[in-house]
């Protein structure tokens, strides 16, 4: 059920970039598509019913440094990726919006069909 609600965000996000005449419409279609995707990835990276533990290391006897027995261990990869996903959707959402910000001062509207009908020759 999870997975559906997941992928019908990403659809939404997907079919407002397409049908979303309005510039600032699009991007916000867009952030949504995005969210889902991080949504999914989270989904996929966890693990059902198992405890998960953190990769530090434990257990220093005379010395010899030691994991934990038989534990399952949360891998830290995905938690970066999707940071760093975060981080650069959040940049370029900035830099699109600030594209439409000159845009807007140059045309009266944010429709992407006035705005191409304008720049046509």
């Amino acid at each position: 059920m999870l997975e559906a609600c997941i992928f019908a965000t990403i659809l939404c996000g997907f079919f407002g970039i397409i049908l979303k005449k309005n510039l600032v419409m699009k991007i916000i279609s867009m952030d949504v598509m995005s969210t889902g995707v991080i949504a999914y990835y989270v989904l996929i990276a966890s693990r059902k019913g198992e405890a998960l533990f953190t990769p530090i290391v434990s257990n220093v006897e005379d010395g010899i440094v030691s994991n934990i027995e038989n534990g399952a261990y949360s891998d830290p990869v995905p938690q970066a990726v999707i940071l760093t996903a975060i981080v650069i959707g959040f940049s370029i959402q900035a830099l699109m919006l600030v594209g439409v910000m000159k845009l807007a001062r140059d045309h009266p509207t944010l429709e992407s069909g006035e705005i191409e009908k304008h720049n046509t020759p």
